[in-house]
């Protein structure tokens, strides 16, 4: 596949992720639903709390779409993912899954638009020579 369409498949990804970031996951954050007290106190989270959790996500979100802080940016919501990860899998919910799709997702859709973070992660270690 060219490297051109694999950029527009890339940013494609990389739009619908922080799409669902910020509309269908950091947007219930910021407003009242019922049972959403109840949901996060299962979780172990405060709505004090959840509120700050979601403007983080949100401004993850967004940095994944600028390119000169795009891999930063996946770094540090992978780890937010982790996080997630670990608040599901202590109650034992298992859609503890679901984080760990978003964050494989994020890093393929950033190494699609940046060819370097594949080579990167996929270079072969140095062979050893001998002397």
């Amino acid at each position: 596949m060219k490297s051109n369409k694999k950029a527009i498949i890339g940013w494609v990804l990389s739009g619908l992720l922080s799409a669902f970031l910020i509309f269908a996951s950091a947007t219930p954050k910021f407003i009242e639903w019922e049972g959403k007290k109840e949901m996060m106190e299962k979780l172990g989270w405060t709505t004090d709390t959840i509120f700050k959790i979601g403007f983080v996500e949100a401004g993850l979100a967004i940095l994944v779409l600028i390119p000169r802080v795009a891999f930063i940016a996946t770094v540090l919501l992978t780890a937010y993912l982790g996080g997630a990860v670990a608040t599901h899998v202590r109650i034992s919910d298992p859609s503890f899954v679901f984080p760990i799709v978003v964050g494989i997702l994020a890093w393929i859709a950033l190494g699609l638009r940046d060819p370097r973070v594949f080579a990167t992660a996929f270079q072969r270690p140095p062979s050893k020579q001998a002397n």
